[in-house]
């Protein structure tokens, strides 16, 4: 760590001079520029809120929770790692990114992907036209550094300061691109432990960094992501801690899709077992990212910028441990793996409030560019700004639906150990039960709203099969009504699902359904694209 931060002031310095000219030139209101927010962005890896996941986390709730606003309805457009961080980062929903998976064949950090959607994040848009200086710390997408995609020598532009891991979280042994310069870390706690070498690097860009530009600074930790590897410190702590046994435990999803029917229930208690200890383990790692918010927040008060910061906080995706009997992962379309954190502090923003307004990670690059006086109009992006939400204002027009995609994945042979199921699955238990396929290809309107609190959702396979829940009924998702539901609602929830697929910017904030505004034309059922020809499905 010592090397780190000793050679890591007079590179600040430099590029940062350099920013300072840029700025200068490219800035037509560079002398109010100083004066624009701060903004940092605190992403984790897996972390749910369905199942206690901020619970370890309590200076983070009491520093930018209490602080601040927390957000009860906060979605993923895609509740996995690449695609979801993709839309995090454009603002976009995955069939306008076209990041459909982890692989550098689902355009996960692809030579593809840096060539249509790299330079146009709203990280490269703080810095090119709000002349904002920007820091980048931790995971960026899961096959970052692949040989074929450039390598560590890449660095995305939009940085003025590249910290980035080299592929998927890890918390040892591990290599970081340093403004393009491998940086190979072991197995040394006091140097090498991932959190915590983020923590230090983000203290060192906050101290070094110019003080006559606002800052942008995203901090990527690889927790609670497996190998759930904890500080030392941390270890033993939750030691009697399991996960919830919530009513949608360790039972059989009988009237849902084939792969949660494959599931074995009761769950074995080896596997039983084997999630308790997950659980355990993944809150152990939060520890260390507890103490990260607190060391960030506490150098802003020292440096007297914190009130002129906005601090955000939210994961890529949620996790589910053993609901519906499925062991671990985060791949399906229930509220445990699309439903997330989001916790916000910044000027304007008073403190203790709750908003149970449907937001979306595509609104979070909208907001920040927002929140930098940026006009997200000029932009295509699909999401929209909450800061008037943050801020007090009017939200009586504020969105009622969301669009949520995943495109499943499967191996073209079949398992040895598990004959039975065939090719076409993926993410498999020692028992057999596998949380993924290629037909587990779905697209689903998230429905928040005064009169509604409803989820839709259409799978792309031979049954075409629907699940519909009301949530306002059945929270834990135990009962799918799509047999059962008016036949009018299913009409004009397949069309807007519809719509939904093939939006672009604008035409994805449309009124929903159950918005007052939204008018329905049954002569309008069948114009546009099916799921069938989503552009999900697009080569690219």
């Amino acid at each position: 760590m010592a090397s780190l931060r000793r050679g890591l002031p007079s590179l600040l310095n430099s590029l940062l001079i350099c920013v300072t000219f840029i700025s200068l030139s490219c800035c037509e209101e560079f002398a109010k520029s100083y004066r624009r927010p701060n903004i940092v962005l605190i992403l984790t890896d897996d972390l749910d809120i369905a199942n206690g996941g901020l619970t370890p986390l309590s200076k983070t709730k009491k520093l930018i929770g209490d602080a601040g606003i927390s957000f009860t309805n906060a979605f993923v457009a895609s509740p996995l790692c690449c695609p979801s961080r993709a839309s995090i980062l454009t603002g976009k929903y995955p069939h306008n990114h076209h990041v459909i998976n982890n692989t550098l064949e689902g355009n996960c950090s692809s030579s593809v992907w840096q060539k249509t959607e790299e330079g146009h994040t709203f990280p490269a848009l703080l810095k090119a036209f709000a002349g904002y200086q920007t820091f980048f710390a931790g995971k960026y997408l899961n096959q970052y550094g692949h040989p074929e995609a450039g390598g560590v020598e890449h660095v995305p532009p939009g940085w003025s300061y590249w910290v980035g891991l080299e592929k998927n979280s890890k918390y040892y042994n591990y290599t970081l691109s340093v403004n393009g310069k491998a940086q190979k870390h072991g197995s040394d706690y006091s140097k090498d432990y991932l959190t915590d070498v983020l923590a230090n690097m983000s203290l060192d860009f906050l101290q070094y960094k110019s003080n006559f530009l606002p800052f942008f600074m995203m901090v990527s930790v690889p927790a609670p992501h497996s190998p759930w590897t904890a500080a030392p410190q941390y270890q033993n702590k939750f030691n009697t801690t399991k996960a919830p046994r919530g009513p949608n435990f360790n039972i059989h999803g009988k009237d849902k899709h084939w792969l949660i029917r494959q599931a074995k229930t009761p769950m074995s208690n080896s596997s039983i077992k084997f999630l308790d200890e997950a659980f355990r383990k993944r809150w152990t790692t939060l520890l260390s990212v507890d103490d990260l918010v607190e060391k960030v927040v506490k150098q802003l008060e020292v440096r007297g910028e914190l009130d002129n910061t906005y601090i955000f906080f939210t994961s890529d995706n949620g996790y589910h441990t053993g609901q519906f009997s499925l062991p671990l992962d985060k791949r399906q379309l229930y509220d445990f793996d699309i439903r997330v954190p989001l916790m916000v502090r910044g000027p304007n923003i008073k403190p203790n409030q709750t908003s149970p307004l449907l937001v979306a990670n595509v609104d979070l690059g909208p907001t920040m560019l927002d929140i930098a006086g940026y006009n997200v109009s000029k932009t295509q992006m699909d999401g929209m700004s909450f800061l008037p939400i943050m801020e007090g204002l009017n939200s009586s027009g504020w969105r009622t639906d969301i669009l949520v995609e995943y495109e499943g994945e499967g191996s073209n042979v079949t398992d040895p150990a598990c004959p039975l199921l065939g090719p076409g699955v993926s993410e498999c238990f020692p028992d057999c039960v596998c949380e993924d396929s290629y037909n587990n290809t779905y697209a689903c309107v998230r429905t928040i709203a005064q009169s509604a609190n409803l989820q839709y959702c259409e799978f792309d396979d031979n049954e075409v099969f629907v699940e519909v829940y009301n949530m306002t009924a059945d929270p834990f998702q135990l009962t799918n009504v799509a047999r059962s539901i008016e036949q009018e609602v299913l009409e004009k929830m397949n069309r807007r699902l519809m719509i939904l697929q093939s939006c672009s910017g604008q035409s994805c904030r449309t009124p929903g359904v159950y918005d007052p505004r939204y008018k329905f034309d049954p002569r309008q059922m069948f114009i546009g694209r099916s799921w069938q020809q989503s552009r999900l499905r697009q080569k690219i």
